[in-house]
């Protein structure tokens, strides 16, 4: 019966400790006075910092080291584990605000900051995770398969070789250290900050543990191991325990098409989104080892696990309503209000009134007074000016005087004008864009209209010339142009978060040909939207809307009278214009393919 007995009691597990508190009643805490008297003291002067937390938060960093001490200590305390995990909790959501302030604001190194602070404080926070992607942009690498962790470890110690030493130092305190740790098989790296200072150590018998907790205290410092003969010490400071207590490795086998220049890109990543100083790379086994709080290395493995996964996708249905409405009207009678007074010789009345121009241009050819190389320009151009409405040989001309000269009179023109135009256009502009996540795709709908910048001809040379001269010396002018896109212009970059909704970076633009030209080039009309917006999956936004109306008046005609009622119809002109246009831009997202939740990546270790 007693045999039985013990082999009952083996097999039995062992009881977990049961949790405790400070408060009356509840069960009480079993451990070391001295480590519960020193929780109790660090809990306290959290509390306190808590209360005095400000917009630096330094207090309420200062406040979860005090609770993280306070747990270590007592680790079954509800009270302490609480309170950490509330303060922990606090920080994270103020550093993701913070995070998304700088980012909207454009300050992408100050949001990747936060968003990192934010994920070393809760490594299982999916949209810290999330917002570190965005704010980084896309991953440099794209691997065929996923990382592998070949090696790992959660806590990294060191192995000193065992024994007892006596030690007597006088020096430098980075002398010391690597005295004590030379003493034990071990090396030290020193961080940048460590404080160098002239110190007196003599010890005598002791083991590794404390020889390097009396060389800590002289030198104000403290050391965590890096591998298994190789120790880190740096100041012993708040910030630094925060960033190399517990510091964990592990090792990543990356499967990439150009290893030396895939996996240094992704080194640098990761030293700059985690802040990793210990990382190094072996190029030769394509794998990437890295030291630091487990924390960060769980961040890592996360982000790692991204490589190989697709881009999400995104169709955007973007619908474009134009609405446009012209009424014109012009109603009135032209007066002649225009009178030019002129003498006339009286030769060019003879010449006008009884003999043909081209005959008069014959007779000067054959008396050498033209070159006939340039008959047909002259033709031209005198029936150019015979033809101008504004000659005084298309207008009613009447003549009165004598002697050498006529005096002459032209008159205006008596006209009336009743005309009315009215038009109505609606359009629908319907598209349909599939784009990948963080790739610009760009939709044009329109032409390609030609605009001269400027031509080159000979002034010397001339066509009919060189049919005189018999020769084929003539070149025709060769012009300079460039095309310039008429229509419709869209760009879009879209981002798909983990719950599908999808942040759109936009740019449309419309150009239209105008009804005004400048130098013979016609004027661009030009509209512009750009913006980002964020829309869940299947919401339909306005991201642009515009509306022009343009009223224009004019009245002309005799002064006075054109402004008295009734005879102002008989003595003058009045024109109206109205013109109402209407833009609206609508956009629809659907998430074609989300993003991937991948899971850490298996760890086994390679031997």
């Amino acid at each position: 019966m007693l045999l039985a007995g013990l082999c009952l009691a083996a097999d039995t597990p062992a009881a977990v400790p049961p949790l405790c508190s400070n408060s009356a009643g509840a069960p009480a805490c079993h451990v070391p006075k001295k480590d519960l008297k020193a929780a109790r003291r660090a809990f306290a002067r959290g509390l306190k910092l808590e209360k005095l937390q400000t917009e630096n938060l330094q207090n309420l960093d200062e406040a979860l080291y005090e609770f993280e001490e306070a747990s270590r200590l007592v680790p079954q305390n509800v009270e302490y584990v609480t309170a950490r995990e509330m303060t922990r909790q606090h920080l994270a959501g103020i550093h993701l605000e913070r995070g998304n302030s700088d980012l909207l604001a454009g300050r992408q190194v100050e949001a990747m900051a936060e968003f990192r602070t934010a994920l070393n404080l809760d490594p299982q926070n999916e949209f810290a995770q999330q917002r570190i992607s965005d704010a980084w942009g896309p991953v440099p690498v794209h691997t065929a398969s996923p990382p592998q962790v070949v090696a790992s470890a959660d806590a990294l110690t060191a192995k000193p070789t065992d024994g007892r030493h006596d030690i007597h130092y006088r020096g430098d305190s980075r002398g010391l250290l690597s005295a004590v740790a030379a003493s034990y098989g071990l090396t030290v790296v020193f961080d940048d900050s460590f404080p160098s200072r002239h110190v007196r150590f003599d010890i005598e018998n002791a083991d590794f543990a404390t020889a390097m907790q009396a060389a800590s205290a002289v030198t104000k410092s403290f050391s965590v191991a890096l591998e298994d003969t190789v120790l880190f010490a740096c100041a012993d400071t708040l910030d630094n325990h925060k960033a190399f207590d517990l510091m964990g490795m592990r090792s990543f086998y990356i499967s990439a098409g150009d290893p030396a220049k895939d996996l240094n890109e992704l080194l640098n990543s990761l030293k700059t989104l985690f802040e990793f100083k210990f990382a190094s790379l072996n190029a030769a086994s394509s794998t990437i080892t890295l030291r630091g709080p487990r924390a960060a290395l769980d961040a890592a493995t996360q982000f790692l696990g991204q490589l190989n996964s697709a881009r999400p996708e995104v169709m955007l249905d973007l619908k474009v309503f134009q609405v446009s409405h012209t009424y014109a009207r012009n109603i009135g009678l032209h007066v002649p209000d225009n009178f030019n007074l002129f003498n006339i010789p009286a030769g060019a009345l003879a010449a006008l009134g009884g003999q043909n121009i081209q005959s008069l241009i014959n007779q000067l050819i054959a008396s050498g007074g033209i070159n006939q190389a340039g008959n047909q320009t002259i033709s031209a151009l005198l029936a150019q000016l015979q033809g101008q409405q504004n000659s005084i040989l298309s207008q009613p001309l009447a003549t009165f005087g004598g002697g050498i000269t006529l005096m002459g009179l032209s008159l205006d023109k008596l006209s009336a004008a009743l005309s009315m135009n009215e038009s109505s256009v609606q359009e629908l502009d319907h598209v349909q864009l599939r784009a990948s996540q963080e790739k610009d795709a760009t939709f044009k709908l329109g032409s390609r209209y030609p605009i001269l910048n400027a031509s080159f001809a000979p002034i010397y040379n001339s066509s009919a010339i060189a049919k005189v001269i018999g020769n084929q010396s003539y070149t025709a002018a060769f012009p300079s142009v460039s095309y310039e896109d008429i229509g419709l212009t869209l760009k879009a970059k879209p981002w798909v978060h983990n719950n599908s909704d999808v942040a759109l970076e936009l740019e449309i633009q419309f150009r239209t040909l105008g009804s005004t030209n400048t130098n013979g080039i016609p004027d661009i009309l030009n509209r512009e939207y750009k913006g980002q917006i964020l829309l869940k999956e299947g919401e339909q936004a306005a991201v642009a809307g515009m509306i022009t109306v343009s009223d224009q008046k004019s009245l002309s005609g005799l002064p006075a009278f054109s402004t008295i009622p009734g005879l102002g119809l008989l003595t003058s002109q009045s024109s109206k214009q109205e013109e109402d246009d209407e833009l609206l831009i609508l956009i629809t997202p659907y998430v074609v393919r989300g993003p991937e939740r991948t899971e850490a990546p298996e760890i086994w270790i390679a031997k």
